[in-house]
């Protein structure tokens, strides 16, 4: 197994830790407010602190820091590219309180206007009230996105990844402690309870910003990192960093345009709808990120390199591998949970009425269908970055969204919330297919997957034949026979798909040497 793919599956192993907490999270959240307004509103609330997020110190800013750092590092030193960072922590910071104050002023006018139109205005106070706590964290987050970034350019996974589990422990001790009016007892102690309410969740999150940013700066002390209090917009990486990021928070901007549009088409309809779709989408990322976030953040200082270093031949095999591997895994993933997943909502969501299970299984088996897309649209649109280049991905999720919200109007007048997860399904995935085209004109060879699909199809057909056959006719509990065909369907998709497996742990065999991820290696000594 070659780093590159030891990698991934740290990545991946943190990841899974941080969605066992999510999913804790989400048990404890959704039976104790259901598929409520009080629920409905949280949500709605995260949208614009999200987009901040997405926009400044998430994915917009890491995605377009960390070939450029990258790119430092290898040509002038981890010294060098220590101060870069620095200069655009500040800025990032300074941008995101901005802001935040702006948007703090504003919300009133955002929420009525813009998030939840449909909210009788007790709610619409309430979201208001949530957006500007929100806000709070957004401003640690700023710091703490940008850390991922920085230590994921130095080829460092473990922190980053340890973070999310983190940030998923402060929002369970919201949920436990800060919202409820009785507290929980667990084996015969009983937890103290506040009695916040919705409010409580919001300190949750708050809380959770703070431990996901004070994990990862272990790991920058570690690596070098000093601050200072300098930002110096001249600065030619800094420039070059900005110029990355224009096209890139626009990009983010249309995919987060597709959450708040998204909440606007749904808070039209009954209620619970928001909170349903924010289930499915929930149950949908947790596959999406094992499998496609783990292996697209291993994947983009790997092939960062190889672009830097002119290897064309290297960056096509490492990205192929990297989407073959992805089609073995989520297309089964996707058809075996969708089959196996009525009981598992049922029995993990007890608070549910029948008509909620029904909702959240509709929807989420809508999203599933589109799991392979979102995969690999983070692979695609990675591959782009990697050869800093900015403004493919920015048109495909401007032509993107355009789509998204046409289709999301026709089908939710059709078949309600289903229509808004259906309409995202095709959207995303439009978006993955035309990306890795023009991808494979640039490096032929790059999307050659035929075979792949032909043993992947097999192996899903067989698959969810089994998984379906247990849960109609094994005389067992529904719940048992749903866990054990997806498990053995999945371990005979895997039989089917081993020539895939084989070659991505061998993707980055021929690096050079200096291309080695760093794992959990001793500090190294700056140049």
């Amino acid at each position: 197994m070659t780093h590159f793919a030891r990698s991934t599956i740290i990545i991946a192993v943190f990841f899974g830790i941080d969605k066992v907490f999510a999913f804790v999270r989400q048990l404890i959240i959704n039976n104790q407010f259901g598929l409520s307004y009080e629920l409905d509103v949280f949500n709605a609330a995260n949208n614009i602190p999200d987009l901040l997020s997405a926009l400044i110190s998430g994915g917009a800013l890491g995605v377009a820091l960390i070939p450029v750092l990258s790119e430092y590092m290898e040509k002038q030193g981890r010294a060098e590219s220590w101060k870069l960072f620095v200069r655009i922590l500040n800025l990032a910071f300074i941008v995101t309180a901005a802001l935040a104050v702006v948007v703090a002023i504003l919300a009133p006018v955002i929420i009525s206007n813009l998030i939840a139109p449909g909210f009788p205005p007790d709610q619409k106070a309430l979201s208001v009230e949530l957006m500007r706590l929100d806000l709070i964290a957004i401003i640690v987050f700023s710091l703490s996105g940008l850390a991922m970034a920085g230590l994921q350019a130095n080829q460092h996974f473990i922190l980053p990844a340890l973070a999310p589990a983190l940030y998923n422990i402060g929002q369970i001790f919201g949920a436990l402690v800060l919202a409820p009016t009785v507290g929980y007892t667990i084996s015969g102690f009983t937890l103290p309870a506040y009695g916040l309410g919705v409010h409580g969740l919001v300190y949750g999150v708050i809380l959770g910003s703070l431990l996901h940013l004070g994990i990862q700066v272990p790991g920058l002390l570690r690596y070098g990192f000093k601050w200072q209090p300098v930002v110096r917009l001249r600065d030619p990486g800094v420039r070059k960093v900005l110029w990355l990021m224009g096209p890139r928070v626009l990009t983010m901007f249309f995919i987060q345009v597709y959450f708040v549009a998204r909440d606007n088409l749904a808070s039209g309809l009954t209620e619970g709808s928001i909170t349903a779709l924010n289930l499915g989408w929930f149950i949908m990322q947790v596959p999406e990120t094992l499998l496609g976030s783990a292996v697209a953040i291993a994947l983009l200082p790997s092939i960062s390199e190889l672009f830097n270093r002119g290897d064309r031949d290297k960056f096509s095999e490492t990205v192929n591998g990297a989407v073959r591997a992805i089609l073995a895994l989520t297309i089964p993933s996707a058809v075996l949970l969708a089959i196996g997943l009525e009981p598992l909502i049922a029995r993990a969501f007890p608070a549910f009425s029948a008509s909620d299970v029904a909702l959240v299984v509709w929807v989420t088996r809508l999203y599933l269908a589109g799991l392979t897309g979102h995969a690999l649209l983070e692979i695609a649109s990675r591959s782009f970055y990697a050869q800093q280049e900015a403004r493919v991905p920015l048109y495909a999720a401007a032509i993107n969204t355009g789509i998204f919200i046409v289709l999301a109007i026709i089908l939710t007048q059709a078949i309600g919330a289903g229509g808004i997860a259906l309409a995202g399904t095709i959207a995303f995935t439009g978006e993955a297919l035309v990306l890795l085209w023009l991808l494979a004109r640039r490096f032929p060879g790059l999307a050659r997957s035929r075979a792949t699909l032909l043993r992947t199809g097999i192996a899903t057909l067989l698959g969810g034949i089994l998984v379906y056959a247990l849960i109609e006719w094994a005389p067992i509990p529904a719940l048992f026979a749903s866990l054990g065909g997806m498990l053995l369907g999945l371990a005979l998709a895997i039989f089917f798909v081993l020539p895939e497996l084989k070659d991505f742990m061998r993707l980055g065999r021929q690096s050079s040497p200096d291309a080695t991820p760093v794992i959990d290696s001793p500090a190294p000594t700056a140049p």
